[in-house]
């Protein structure tokens, strides 16, 4: 039997309005592998890409006329890797959006998503080897592109799984307290977490992504643990979230929109005085969940006003529903 009914399809496509539909193929994975002599170089990533096209008519009719296989989107992803190579995961997701855009003229918006396994030349004594790797997890690379026809093509990039920890020279006090309080001031404890953070370039530009995205790791970790010798004290993980933004704007004048997500572990010290030991905060154990979130996105003023207030609405939706997402 049937579930459907006459009844169920009494509206009419004209009684519908389409606000958004969209397609594509993800978790494209493959490594690309690039020899200079006996010298090799390695690039492994994961591609989403989407495509929405100028008519519903797959959604509404049934009419497949003007839909390019997810099938073939993988294969396009796999020969342009294999004809351009990854000079940037920025560039190679620019080269996916170009291609859509200027070979199909039924497509009026291309977004795809790269992010790299953070393999690491191997050394030994100092000296790089020539064909073996590591992979080392200290944050995942990312990037998104997204072009509508006769639109700007706008470039995002960013670091996701990030964890760091710094053991003091942080606290939390001073914070509203009533009857449902329980948690106790604390003017050193341990501050962790799992860092996700996402800027936008605006319009691209002729930009040395991998050069800015180093730049840009370099002041997240900076902004977190301060200098070296002493630290920096934060006295909360919402003031350490500001931090690592403003000095990325501070440093890097090509990020116009900067949003990061701090995902904090918490720590209990052990009692041991049931075992006749004194634990000086030297043995703790995580508390996995639940867990607290902070998050803030920034953005320069001058951008803003330059591309109006309803891109500003548009970009905090998509910031938002990729961090929600973990993209």
């Amino acid at each position: 039997q049937h579930f459907f009914t006459n009844a169920t399809f009494s509206l009419q496509i004209k009684d519908i309005e389409v606000l958004n539909c969209e397609y594509g193929k993800n978790t494209i994975k493959f490594l690309r592998l690039h020899r200079e002599g006996k010298k090799h170089f390695v690039k492994e990533v994961e591609v989403c890409a989407h495509l929405r096209l100028t008519s519903a008519q797959e959604y509404l009719e049934g009419n497949n006329s003007l839909v390019i296989p997810t099938d073939t989107i993988k294969n396009i992803v796999l020969v342009l890797a294999k004809k351009n190579g990854i000079p940037s995961l920025e560039q190679f997701a620019i080269d996916i959006c170009n291609h859509f855009m200027t070979t199909f003229c039924q497509v009026v918006y291309v977004k795809t998503y790269v992010q790299e396994v953070p393999w690491q030349r191997l050394h030994e004594d100092g000296v790089p080897h020539i064909h073996s790797f590591i992979c080392v997890p200290d944050g995942i690379r990312f990037c998104e592109a997204e072009q509508c026809r006769n639109g700007p093509l706008v470039v995002f990039a960013g670091i996701k799984d990030l964890k760091l920890m710094k053991t003091t020279q942080s606290g939390f006090e001073g914070f509203y307290k009533n009857e449902h309080t329980t948690l106790p001031e604390r003017h050193d404890r341990i501050l962790c977490g799992e860092l996700f953070c996402k800027w936008s370039y605006g319009e691209c530009k002729d930009f040395d992504f991998d050069c800015i995205w180093k730049k840009i790791r370099e002041c997240i970790l900076e902004a977190f643990a301060g200098p070296p010798d002493c630290g920096d004290y934060s006295p909360s993980y919402q003031k350490t979230v500001n931090c690592i933004q403003m000095l990325v704007l501070s440093r890097v004048s090509q990020v116009q929109v900067i949003e990061v997500v701090l995902n904090n572990t918490f720590y209990n010290v052990v009692d041991m005085k049931n075992l006749g030991l004194n634990n000086d905060k030297e043995v703790l154990v995580p508390v996995e969940a639940p867990y607290g979130s902070c998050a803030c996105t920034l953005g320069r003023k001058k951008f803003f006003e330059a591309q109006g207030h309803m891109l500003r609405d548009d970009r905090k939706c998509q910031f938002g529903l990729a961090a929600a997402q973990g993209n």
